[in-house]
């Protein structure tokens, strides 16, 4: 005898408000056209993907969330990579991506 599938509930507003708390922690202010630097070099976003399917996909991990796009401005010849580091406070911000200086020219703009 066959069993009918149930059917899944709703997903819970508040575990998805905390997942995307968590996500956003963990990117940081590494949107695109933000460059940052760490141990491992200097490195410039060209793309943020927050679908989680293409995530894991690019990082070939199963549990992916989100994965950054990036280029090491250090190095001329290099390739755009892609990873999934969590932001840390050994991170540090050289330029704020784009969204945050359009939205601070426009401030000033305004003013």
């Amino acid at each position: 005898m066959a069993h009918p599938i149930p059917t899944p509930a709703p997903p819970d507003p508040q575990i998805l408000e905390g997942l995307r708390r968590v996500i956003e922690s963990q990117i940081g202010p590494r949107g695109r056209g933000a460059i940052y630097q760490n141990v491992n070099g200097a490195f410039e976003v060209l793309a943020l993907v927050r679908d989680p399917e293409l995530a894991r996909e690019l990082l070939r991990r199963r549990c992916a969330q989100w994965a950054l796009v990036v280029r090491d401005v250090l190095r001329p010849d290099g390739d755009p990579f892609v990873v999934g580091s969590v932001w840390t406070t050994s991170d540090r911000l050289v330029r704020e991506a784009d969204t945050v200086r359009a939205q601070a020219a426009g401030s000033k703009a305004v003013r």
